[in-house]
């Protein structure tokens, strides 16, 4: 069976010694739950001889109530413990001197969703960066990165670092936070104590998981609209739909597994998508269906789109590539729909100047690819394969501690 960080942190008292005597902050949501289904804040208040000071919520909050974007939680003092829940999705996004003088050490137990641009990545440096220059120490409780090993998508580039954008890693990076927390502390030379608490028995390669332990442990929400496995696994692909008019189906119940709008033909989008890289598609089913969000962009608008499937048989996890997946639908609706105003104009993660479209990305690389006439799949796909190789040398360094 597995173990998480937490769940070895409160069941091995030896893991714990080193925190006896010190203030202990926790960085939490909704999805920071033990095995047996209590938040990690409420199971580490009640260890004995561990004094918990301070907690702090990334975006969409200590309890993950905050639907979208750039929707802030404010702080608060904690009913039930009476201490004060800092927010890191408010007035500021960094932890401020003042915050961490509560504490001595930052315990972090957050389920990531293994894609670069997921806040919680961010947060993490952010918390390593302040910690550092205080003084502090971090222990980060490990949990499994659902979408497993593989990597895929361009790295970030230079300049282009944002609250979604936390460094040069690809849009599918194939690590766990206590892994890109050791990656972070090497990458700025940070001098900090760092300890990551291992999970026990995770096996990323292991079918049907493949990097989520189905049948073990309970999916829980890390963010409001992350309510299952499959919008883990297509989450590097569906996440670019964000920066452009299409739905990623917020306002449905399969939010971020379909996308679309009510002025496209999902089976033309489909079948020019088999023209252009057939190869892309491997590795899942894509449904052509309807869907009218209830919020968001199109609300109250019958849509026609595509929606991923990868949760039968013919899910395969090596082959599927969620991130070229997407691209392609964008290539394909700019083939078809040349005038078609794909890209959406408007701030997007406290980024005012630039596209949405190229924050998400890292770089306007994608962008110019799709709205090149002349770009082939060749071209996207030596790009992408060089950023892959890069990372694929970084990811061995990492993996395993």
């Amino acid at each position: 069976m597995i173990r998480f960080g937490i769940d070895r942190l409160i069941d091995e008292p030896t893991l714990r010694a080193p925190l006896e005597g010190r203030r202990v902050g926790v960085l939490a949501h909704p999805a920071s739950m033990t095995a047996d289904f209590r938040h990690s804040l409420d199971a580490l208040a009640s260890l004995p001889r561990l004094k918990i000071t301070a907690a702090f919520g990334p975006q969409h909050g200590l309890r993950g109530d905050k639907q979208d974007n750039m929707i802030e939680s404010p702080n608060f003092i904690d009913p039930a413990l009476g201490i004060p829940v800092f927010s890191l999705y408010g007035e500021v996004r960094r932890p401020t001197d003042a915050m961490l003088e509560h504490c001595d050490v930052v315990l972090i137990d957050l389920q990531d969703l293994g894609c670069r641009i997921y806040t919680f990545v961010t947060t993490l440096r952010y918390v390593l960066e302040a910690a550092a220059r205080l003084g502090k120490a971090v222990w980060v409780l490990d949990r499994p990165n659902p979408a497993g090993r593989p990597i895929e998508g361009l790295s970030l580039r230079t300049g282009w670092e944002s609250f979604v954008g936390a460094g040069e890693m690809p849009m599918r990076h194939g690590l766990t936070l206590g892994e890109l927390a050791h990656w972070f502390v090497k990458r700025g030379d940070l001098k900090l104590e760092l300890q990551v608490i291992g999970m026990q028995g995770w096996n990323p390669e292991q079918a049907p998981g493949w990097g989520w332990p189905i049948g073990e442990r309970s999916w829980v929400n890390p963010s409001p609209n992350a309510p299952n496995l499959s919008m883990a696994r297509a989450y590097a692909g569906t996440v670019m739909v964000e920066g452009t008019t299409l739905s990623e189906g917020r306002g449905t119940t399969r939010p971020l597994e379909m996308f679309g709008a009510p002025d496209i033909q999902a089976d033309r989008l489909l079948e020019a998508m088999h023209q252009i890289a057939p190869q892309w598609l491997a590795g899942c089913r894509l449904r052509p269906c309807w869907f009218e969000p209830t919020f968001h962009k199109h609300a109250g608008r019958l849509c026609s789109g595509l929606q991923v499937h990868v949760d039968d048989p013919a899910y395969d996890h090596h082959a599927f590539r969620p991130w070229r997946l997407q691209a392609l639908a964008f290539k394909a609706i700019r083939t078809l729909w040349p005038e078609y105003p794909l890209w959406r104009d408007f701030p997007y993660e406290y980024e005012y100047e630039r596209l949405a479209i190229d924050v998400i990305n890292g770089g306007p690389q994608l962008r110019e690819w799709v709205d090149d006439p002349n770009a082939q799949p060749a071209d996207l796909e030596a790009l992408a394969v060089a950023d892959e190789r890069a990372w694929r040398a970084v990811q061995e360094t990492l993996v395993g501690g």
